[in-house]
């Protein structure tokens, strides 16, 4: 009980209304994902065999992404995929296979190069390595070139340093995919709970609560960036944490 009583104290500090810059989250960000030796980098990348399931991440968000692409009538096996945030490579080694090009965007070089590894252990699909800033996400724009069929980004949104770091990668999705093309977003989404708020102020320690939305409001904040969404689904909880929500969108 009185464990119960600490871990709810707890959480209301930590969701108390503090502010700090978006350059300062943003720069702390950038140092906790740029600092291979930190504590937790390597699960909180998703490196193989540092987080439970990994083989089952990619292929859960596989068969995902085709029951919303049925849903919605879009192509099952999009040629250019990206993914925004792809980590250890996780959902890479699930969707590169079908695609004759693969590109992987991070704000860690280790990451990448975890990733091309893991595409390249799988298939022969191209695989194209796109290093941004936590604070220059639009750097990405002249490295891709080309338009892609399929933005996929998922345990991404919720480490972001706030809700406006969120709103410019939403609007870089809008920009890279073509006409038609698809987005399968994740994030976490808050409940009545004050513990379940974005936060604004000490990255490291609440690194993977940082941005959190309402359903309504983040589906209001796609259509404003150019995406439509069509579905929801809803996790409240597995075997990496809770409250995340996967929409799936298309390109106006």
């Amino acid at each position: 009980m009185m464990r119960d009583y600490h871990s709810l104290l707890r959480n209301a500090v930590l969701a108390l209304p503090l502010q700090q810059s978006l350059r300062r989250r943003a720069a702390d960000a950038q140092d906790y994902w740029t600092a291979s030796s930190a504590h937790r980098w390597a699960s909180d990348s998703h490196l193989r065999d540092t987080v439970p399931g990994w083989d089952q991440i990619g292929p859960q968000h596989r068969e995902l992404f085709e029951t919303f692409a049925r849903g919605v009538g879009v192509d099952l096996q999009p040629a250019r995929v990206l993914e925004w945030g792809c980590g250890g490579g996780a959902n890479a080694v699930a969707f590169a296979p079908s695609a004759m090009e693969f590109i992987g965007v991070d704000v860690s070089p280790e990451s990448l190069a975890a990733c091309a590894t893991e595409v390249a252990n799988v298939c022969s699909t191209p695989f194209i390595s796109v290093l941004v800033g936590v604070d220059t996400p639009e750097d990405a724009m002249s490295q891709i070139g080309e338009k892609v069929d399929l933005f996929l980004c998922a345990y991404v949104f919720e480490l972001l340093p706030s809700k406006a770091h969120a709103e410019r990668v939403l609007a870089i999705a809008a920009r890279l995919l073509r006409p038609g093309g698809s987005a399968m977003i994740q994030i976490k989404y808050q409940t009545s709970a004050l513990s379940t708020r974005a936060r604004s102020w000490s990255y490291r320690r609440q690194i993977a609560a940082m941005t959190s939305f309402q359903i309504p409001e983040f589906w209001q904040l796609c259509i404003d960036t150019g995406l439509t969404p069509h579905l929801c689904t809803l996790v409240p909880k597995n075997q990496l944490d809770e409250r995340y929500a996967y929409l799936f969108l298309t390109r106006r």
